[in-house]
């Protein structure tokens, strides 16, 4: 453990939060997705109309879960919104004919959880506690027990821009950059 993460949770200390919130991530040292049959396949949601949505498909291999493959859509940059139904379709092409166990989707995306429900996917509100779920996933992360691949280049961007708030006297992280952080934070969770 390192930064801000280890002088709270590990040495105790009252810090304050600046930076990066995973400091300790390189994208550099990504993984390539892994040779064998993968065990069971996930995928997490961060939804978005006019946000960006991030999909990550998630696969276990020998009680290691790996990002294989995302989607990533943002609707500003693209200029146009998608409706449930082409999320619904999208997600589909993510998971091509792998088996998902579930879907963990965003917790304020009632409207795409029903969408996806009415398709017959299996699917459930994910735990959205941000310092809670921050701190899990940098022990996932460090631990190895999840592992990005180098596929996921939107995850990989955002990873180098998700920061914390520098002002207030709460710990926060900015609402920006965040898309992909929050669906593998979901995922975690």
């Amino acid at each position: 453990f390192q930064g801000t993460f280890y002088r709270r949770y590990v040495l105790g200390e009252w810090v304050a939060a600046e930076g990066l919130v995973y400091d300790f991530f390189d994208a550099e040292a990504m993984a390539e997705v892994p040779e064998g049959e993968f065990a069971r396949w996930r995928i997490s949601c961060d939804y978005g109309t006019r946000n960006p949505a991030s999909f990550g498909l998630w696969g276990e291999l020998d009680g290691i879960w790996y990002r294989v493959k995302e989607f990533y859509y943002d609707a500003r940059a693209e200029g146009r919104q998608k409706t449930d139904g082409e999320y619904v379709r999208d997600l589909e092409n993510l998971a091509g004919e792998r088996c998902i166990e579930t879907i963990i989707a965003d917790p304020s995306a009632a409207s795409f959880i029903e969408a996806l429900r009415r398709e017959g996917w299996t699917g459930r509100k994910a735990d959205n506690q941000v310092l809670e779920g921050i701190r899990r996933t940098a022990e996932a992360l460090k631990s190895g027990r999840i592992v990005i691949c180098k596929e996921c280049t939107a995850a990989a961007r955002e990873f180098g821009l998700y920061c914390w708030e520098i002002s207030g006297a709460q710990d926060r992280v900015r609402k920006e950059f965040d898309h992909a952080m929050d669906d593998i934070r979901y995922f975690v969770m």
